[in-house]
């Protein structure tokens, strides 16, 4: 399947894989859609996106995904890069805070899929984020693995459930992506070429990297169920 003509909704586009995600959309020919969580991000990114479609969208706001996939009369893919990590112990903080993260990689993608699986075209796909946290977790990161392993376990289990409508997740590893840049803040050039010297391939991907394996996860219709790993091979190391 190209995507040129395609309806293309990019979930949490206004930075990051899912910026480069909507951009390379765009490039393909597609009417993309990007989302944000307020008015002047997602403006910025769809400008720098090619002058995309563009509006503010909270995914844990059942209501809100509601009315925003009511405007589109049919749709081919939808990408969910919505979400964040936080670093943090079980046994300390505020329990609402540690879910935050859980809530959006998952509720936020049922939200999806319940608002629009009957809009999805012959041949659509849903794409989920999963990460390398799923199969490499990390001390006090307990939520960002919980978050990635439901999202990529969501992917396979309404590939089942909703087949003949394709779904599945890509599952990055560390990438540098402007997300963080809030949570690691000074440290994250350490941290940048402590992961790039452990991987395999001797460097972290681009948020550019990504998104070709969302791009190919939407425009290949045999697959179905699976995640696609772009991480350097740090699940084996």
């Amino acid at each position: 399947m190209e995507l040129k003509n395609k309806t293309v909704l990019i979930i949490g586009g206004s930075s990051g894989i899912g910026l480069a995600a909507a951009t390379l959309a765009h490039k393909h020919g597609a009417s993309v859609t990007l989302t944000g969580t307020t008015e002047q991000k997602s403006k910025h990114a769809a400008a720098s996106a090619g002058n995309t479609g563009y509006a503010v969208l909270d995914v844990n706001r059942e209501e809100e995904v509601n009315r925003f996939i009511s405007r589109f009369e049919s749709i081919d893919h939808i990408f969910n890069a919505a979400g964040s990590t936080q670093f943090g112990s079980v046994l300390e903080g505020n329990m609402s805070d540690h879910f935050a993260p859980i809530n959006t990689r998952l509720a936020g993608s049922v939200h999806l899929v319940r608002a629009a699986a009957k809009k999805i075209n012959q041949g659509g796909s849903f794409v989920f984020t999963g990460a390398v946290s799923t199969d490499r977790p990390v001390q006090g990161a307990w939520t960002s693995g919980v978050a990635t392993a439901a999202a990529e376990q969501l992917a396979r289990v309404m590939a089942l459930e909703l087949a003949p409508i394709r779904f599945n997740a890509v599952s990055p590893g560390f990438t540098d992506t402007p997300m963080w840049d809030k949570v690691l803040g000074e440290n994250k050039t350490a941290v940048i070429a402590s992961v790039a010297e452990k991987s395999l391939v001797k460097r972290i991907a681009t948020a550019d990297e990504v998104a070709e394996a969302v791009i190919f996860l939407m425009k290949n219709e045999s697959i179905t169920g699976e995640i696609i790993h772009i991480d350097g091979g740090a699940r084996l190391v």
